[in-house]
């Protein structure tokens, strides 16, 4: 593995490990690239708080601390700088001014609620509604074409219990959607992990009928997890399984284009 575009920090509360910890490791495991992307900020109105992200008096420590790091490990790796956004249609054009004069790599699209999050479940929570499963789809496509994006990190989230047809009609316009616009599926690899209920194989199926690019993401919350040969090997079986192939050939978005 030569690239990895989705490692997180602390800042996001979930995560443990510093920033150096995660570069070391990557570095020992024959990375090239190790792109960092921590949970957005997000310009909520007054009044909600997101427990989950950074929150928007520490994302300019962030840039500035990953932008030192990035120039004394210059010889040794390339240092990505970026975040991992949610598409709000009320908020992200907010969020996108609010980056735009920062020296941010990419976004990758990581949907983890609906609507504008405020008035959503968490979209891993099970649900046999084909409403929710239609909004997730048109939601993220219509994230997807802003053009912002890099790629779709963990597409097969969503945890529907629902009818099998009901979830491959719209599934299938996922990665349909994704493939128009040349943006790659992630294989999570933080999900193989954890064997959460994604990345699952019947998603991957429908990706590999459509001829989705997939990539892998290592959504690495602790420095330990970017070494780990077995969670590598499995996600690797899983695209062979599913007849996925996995590129390295990672287009980067400028998200202020």
């Amino acid at each position: 593995m030569k690239i990895n575009l989705h490692t997180h920090t602390t800042r996001c509360g979930h995560a443990v490990g510093t920033e150096r910890e995660y570069i070391e490791r990557a570095i020992q495991a024959g990375i090239k690239t190790l792109g960092f992307a921590d949970h957005s900020p997000m310009p909520f109105d007054p009044g909600y708080y997101s427990t989950y992200r950074i929150k928007l008096d520490e994302y300019e420590n962030y840039i500035e601390t990953l932008s030192a790091l990035k120039e004394e490990f210059k010889k040794d790796i390339n240092i990505l700088i970026g975040f991992e956004a949610e598409y709000y249609p009320a908020y992200f054009d907010r969020l996108i001014d609010m980056l735009r004069p920062y020296p941010i790599d990419y976004l990758i699209m990581g949907q983890h609620f609906l609507r504008n999050e405020t008035d959503s479940a968490h979209v891993s929570k099970a649900t046999d509604d084909e409403e929710f499963l239609k909004l997730y789809v048109d939601q993220t496509a219509e994230g997807l074409k802003t053009g912002r994006f890099t790629y779709f990190a963990h597409p097969d989230v969503i945890r529907f219990t629902g009818d099998e047809e009901v979830y491959r009609r719209h599934m299938t316009r996922l990665c349909e959607n994704a493939k128009a616009l040349d943006i790659p599926l992630e294989i999570n690899m933080l999900g193989v992990w954890n064997k959460r209920n994604y990345p699952c194989d019947r998603f991957f199926r429908i990706a590999g009928e459509v001829g989705n690019k997939v990539v892998l993401g290592i959504d690495a919350h602790e420095p330990e997890r970017i070494l780990e040969a077995d969670v590598l090997a499995d996600a690797h079986a899983l695209a062979e399984r599913c007849g996925v192939t996995i590129t390295e050939d990672i287009r980067i978005r400028n998200p202020f284009a």
